[in-house]
């Protein structure tokens, strides 16, 4: 089955991006960064999820993320799913950190439990039987509304939105073109899915 086993976000200034990301998430080496300069605007298509256990790991992760200097685009609330919220990092890159439960059921630790990247595409039906026809298995899926497919615990998550659902569940407008700035970090590439997503050989 293929996997990701990193993400890697392009930005003008890496270092600083990588300073920050140690700073509000300590995600490792899951999580890389690299110069790059295309033009983006607007929505970039994806957002990266932090499933956690508890309220209280989402207001540190986002609490920690803020004082590094990401900006608010949902401040962490209950709803029907549970509890979180949702932040932009200063490259441009959102997160969204969220938990299923409503109330801590014990001490607040930092532990991230899984780490999705959300794609918003344009026909979630082609890009489903896109990425099962390279190696990918479903684990759920809801029609052309939601797609989430099967990872290891050591590796990242992939799941799929229509583009304005994934906006939408980010606090966006839909809108947006050029470059989706980060790469998909893979032992199953190098490829581009229909919505421009490069995947590439997982650097070691």
């Amino acid at each position: 089955m293929a996997a990701i086993k990193a993400i890697t976000i392009e930005a003008p200034d890496p270092g600083a991006a990588n300073a920050f990301y140690d700073r509000a998430f300590g995600l490792g080496g899951t999580i890389r960064t690299r110069a790059g300069e295309a033009a983006t605007t607007g929505f970039r298509g994806c957002a990266l999820s932090l499933v956690v256990s508890q309220p209280g790991t989402v207001d540190s992760l986002i609490g920690t993320a803020i004082d590094a200097g990401a900006t608010t685009l949902k401040p962490a609330t209950k709803s029907f799913w549970g509890y979180g919220g949702v932040v932009q990092a200063p490259d441009g890159t959102i997160w969204k950190v969220a938990t299923s439960a409503k109330k801590n059921t014990g001490p607040v630790t930092r532990d991230v439990d899984d780490i999705v990247l959300l794609l918003g595409v344009n026909d979630v039906k082609a890009s489903k039987e896109f990425y099962v026809n390279h190696g990918l298995t479903v684990s759920r899926s809801f029609g052309r509304k939601y797609v989430e497919f099967d990872g290891s615990s050591s590796s990242v998550k992939l799941a799929l939105y229509g583009r304005k659902a994934a906006a939408r569940d980010v606090g966006v407008d839909p809108d947006g073109s050029g470059s989706h700035r980060v790469v998909i970090g893979t032992d199953a590439g190098p490829f581009t899915d229909p919505d421009g997503f490069a995947w590439e050989p997982a650097p070691a």
